[in-house]
């Protein structure tokens, strides 16, 4: 039988990224499609099984969003797959226009574009909310053009049809964080640290480091894995007493990150409660409970689920330095009780936090697909 090609699009995103590449474009290789991930960079490649079709990488937002949406259509195109799966807002249009062709189109919505667009620092205040009132507008829109909407939380999924919405968690992948060289709690460096791609204010970075101010005699570090953006925020933490207190590891692979984590303390997941974070499922909450270290988390009711029914670390309010300082100068100073919520994290993990079960959905998205494709084909030969 021959293999379906399956193209998986961003405009945004490195083809490296973990939720695209490392899980839905590597389960579904393995599972017999042939799959192409179109994406800014700076060669073609074959990544995990994946061939990577790579277009000119963007020099401006603006640029992004206009040429490189262009690329990206007209390299799918080229592509002629069966299904076409994208991960970015802006390429909704070049989903619909994919979907006039005749092809099978997936909307991967990543995050809540309305509640996130409320707090996006770029955007002046005065035009947040009519931008978030039409994205709102638009995905509702073009949902009920496209096949499939495959969304991360079960509050992004309310704002889509129901019988075309599946929700495929952002789960970690087994295994992948965890090394049998991992240094016992009470033997590793008193260092705790912060994950993520891009650091911002509304992600905590001013209260993380206040916090290290106040534990700046006790010789714990904060160890960053992620650049703060934008540099302007970066020259403000670099004037705090806690900054000394502070490494910049900058940006990270997933064998370094699997490094680091088995080798920290704690990990601080303490984002500000607006609306696009209090529902959601921050993927590095669960890859710390996956290494096995205790989580410090914002206290919000979703997460405090998580993290006390997992007995796997401690809710503190984000907007607190103190609170933050209390509870990594808690982890730090009871290594035993801190490695007992380590191994509940994983516990957990491994029965219901990790993508081998969310990988299912996926597929099953893709088989419903499959099905619908070949019951056309044959009603066409008819």
């Amino acid at each position: 039988m021959e293999r379906r090609k399956i193209a998986h699009l961003t405009s945004v995103h490195e083809p490296t990224d973990t939720r695209i590449l490392h899980k839905e474009c590597r389960t579904l290789a393995q599972a017999g499609y042939d799959v192409v991930l179109i994406a800014p960079h700076d060669r073609d490649e074959w990544l995990n099984g994946v061939r990577i079709r790579a277009i000119p990488q963007p020099k401006s937002r603006l640029g992004r969003m206009l040429q490189t949406t262009w690329q990206v259509y007209r390299t799918a195109v080229k592509e002629n797959a069966s299904v076409y799966h994208f991960h970015d807002p802006e390429l909704i249009g070049v989903g619909v226009m994919l979907k006039t062709l005749g092809k099978k189109v997936i909307y991967d919505v990543h995050e809540d574009l309305p509640r996130q667009i409320l707090s996006k620092e770029w955007i002046p205040k005065w035009l947040r909310h009519g931008l978030a009132v039409v994205s709102e507008a638009v995905e509702g829109t073009a949902a009920r053009i496209f096949d499939r909407i495959v969304t991360v939380t079960s509050t992004i999924a309310e704002r889509f049809p129901a019988e075309k919405t599946v929700i495929v968690k952002n789960y970690p992948i087994l295994g992948e964080l965890t090394t049998i060289t991992a240094c016992p709690h009470v033997e590793r460096p008193l260092c705790v640290t912060y994950v993520a791609a891009g650091i911002t204010t509304v992600r905590g970075i001013l209260e993380m480091v206040h916090a290290m101010g106040i534990l700046q005699h006790s010789g714990i570090r904060l160890i960053l894995a992620g650049h703060i953006s934008p540099i302007e925020l970066r020259d403000k933490v670099a004037t705090y007493p806690g900054w000394q207190c502070v490494e910049e590891a900058g940006y990270l692979n997933r064998e370094q990150v699997g490094s680091l984590l088995n080798n920290v303390r704690a990990g601080l997941v303490t984002h500000h409660p607006i609306v696009n974070y209090v529902d959601s499922l921050p993927v590095k909450m669960f890859e710390y409970m996956a290494a096995g270290i205790p989580v410090i988390a914002s206290d919000f009711p979703l997460w405090r689920e998580i993290v006390e029914g997992s007995d796997c670390g401690l809710c503190v309010d984000p907007l607190s330095p103190e609170q933050i300082a209390e509870a990594i100068q808690w982890i730090v100073e009871h290594p035993v009780e801190a490695h007992r919520m380590g191994e509940n994290g994983q516990r957990a993990v491994a029965d219901r936090y990790n993508w081998d079960r969310e990988a299912n959905k996926l597929l099953s998205v893709y088989e419903e697909l499959s099905a619908v494709h070949e019951k056309t084909q044959v009603t066409q030969v008819r």
